[in-house]
């Protein structure tokens, strides 16, 4: 994704589970003057060892720096970064609508099931709606629902993100240091 000389990138940063490291990556954007669109930290397929989600607008010149500068943190194992077209996305967008609304116009389900949502819980006073797609399409179910006059509440997550690479480029970077670890001992 591209807005004038600036590319939507998505940086991947695998780090010891520590207090305070949060507040260092971001400070790496914050020093350099880049805002970040979206942060997602959670637990990954590696025990004791947490995954940050990371996008920011940026030119390759400044994100190269930013990749360089968490990689430097002594609790960060990895850090890389990616276009859109190099990993498989998702990002949740929840809406809150109201009941009355949604069944006085018939429009609004169809545009739900369209959109390919789920309804969760309805209620009379109003119903929740979960969207699990791209950036892209949340937002335009939002603006669709937003059109009818229906939306009480509306939130999107942070997004997630794997790479369509075959190997997990972190995995192998610890492999790695573990066979240096045991060729250093022996």
């Amino acid at each position: 994704m591209k807005t004038d000389d600036k590319t939507l990138y998505t940086l991947l940063v695998y780090s010891e589970n520590i207090a305070g490291i949060l507040n260092q990556i971001t400070a790496v954007f914050t020093r350099r003057q880049v805002n970040i669109e979206s942060l997602n930290v959670s637990a990954s397929s590696i025990e004791g060892v947490h995954k940050y989600t990371i996008t920011a607008w940026s030119d390759e010149d400044q994100i190269i720096k930013i990749t360089k500068q968490i990689e430097k943190k002594i609790d960060v194992i990895k850090a890389d970064y990616y276009t859109d077209d190099q990993l498989f996305i998702r990002e949740v967008g929840l809406y809150k609508l109201s009941t009355p609304v949604v069944l006085a116009d018939p429009e609004i389900s169809r545009i739900i099931r369209k959109a390919d949502a789920r309804i969760m819980e309805v209620n009379p006073t109003f119903c929740s709606v979960m969207l699990s797609s791209v950036t892209r399409d949340i937002k335009a179910l939002y603006y669709a629902l937003d059109e009818r006059k229906c939306l009480l509440q509306y939130t999107r997550s942070g997004r997630i993100a794997i790479t369509r690479s075959t190997v997990e480029q972190v995995s192998d970077f610890l492999d790695m240091q573990e066979k240096n670890r045991g060729g250093d001992v022996k």
